[in-house]
């Protein structure tokens, strides 16, 4: 049977692939849309399983925050180049995550990937990944996410090159401090809001590194006890959101900006893309060396 152009653009603008695609899935399907999609659906399987093996460490940090300040979400979603991170449908595909996380609260990345991407429509968010999948032709898919709802705070978020994203919750100040709050940690990477906050077993990991370090200096018990305890809480502060120094006035510590405010930060999150994800490395000069020697 004859398939129109109308037809084309239809199965075009559902499943984002490209023109020849569409029309031959309609030729095989005999012009039923539904049956289309289906075929298209299993082909991008097909692709997905092809892909699973591929590292996908690039990518983007996405946010979403409710206009009243009050509820926040973030999601990292990775891809296998920078190329495809830069590309239209892959940036919308992320913010609707993230959008995702905020309304639909999922308790897990399953529960998420399960959830419509878009507000009245059937497609699921893993279904909407597969047509990205067929599309772009490449690996693709929702690493993590996190959501922050306070009911007296104020959130705010902050996102750097798309690559590094903070979400932080202030209670008190208003929302300049809490924006330079969050590009605060984008910039520095606390580990913890503070020193209160840093588990014991790391503290004390930590102090046995610095007794071992100062353990044959031939100083005094006296001296080697100060400067573990002066070395322990310089490591605490530099890993602590409250004793960094302020990235935009390092004359004052985030703590004192926030005292000085009245607020507090009750907890943060920052994301990296691609961070914990071994990356594979090409060699291309030993491939070609091993190629040569190998005859």
């Amino acid at each position: 049977m004859g398939i129109s152009a109308a037809q084309v653009k239809e199965l075009r603008e559902c499943t984002g692939l490209g023109m020849m695609e569409c029309k031959n899935a309609l030729v095989e399907s005999d012009g039923d849309l539904d049956k289309a999609i289906e075929l298209l659906r299993k082909r991008a399987g097909a692709k997905l399983e092809k892909k699973a093996g591929r590292i996908a460490a690039e990518g983007r940090v996405s946010t979403y925050v409710s206009d009243d300040r009050r509820l926040a979400a973030m999601a990292e979603v990775n891809c296998e180049t920078d190329f495809v991170a830069k590309e239209h449908g892959f940036i919308a595909f992320a913010n609707a995550v993230a959008a995702c996380v905020a309304t639909h609260n999922p308790a897990d990345l399953p529960a998420l990937l399960a959830v419509p991407l878009q507000a009245g429509q059937s497609g699921t968010v893993a279904q909407a990944a597969e047509h990205l999948v067929a599309r772009l032709s490449e690996k693709i898919g929702v690493r993590r996410f996190v959501r922050y709802e306070a009911s007296s705070g104020r959130l705010d978020s902050y996102v750097h090159g798309a690559r590094i994203g903070v979400l932080v919750e202030l209670r008190g100040g208003d929302d300049t401090l809490a924006h330079d709050i969050a590009m605060h940690v984008a910039a520095m990477r606390p580990e913890h809001v503070s020193e209160e906050d840093v588990p014991p077993g790391l503290v004390s990991k930590e102090k046995e590194i610095l007794m071992e370090q100062v353990r044959d200096s031939g100083k005094p018990p006296e001296i080697i006890e100060k400067m573990i305890a002066g070395r322990l809480n310089k490591y605490l502060n530099e890993i602590s959101l409250l004793g960094q120094p302020f990235v935009k006035d390092t004359d004052t510590t985030v703590g004192k900006l926030l005292k000085a405010s009245d607020a507090s930060v009750l907890r943060f999150c920052r994301y990296e893309v691609g961070e914990g994800i071994e990356k594979k490395t090409e060699d291309f000069a030993a491939e070609v060396m091993a190629q040569v020697e190998g005859g």
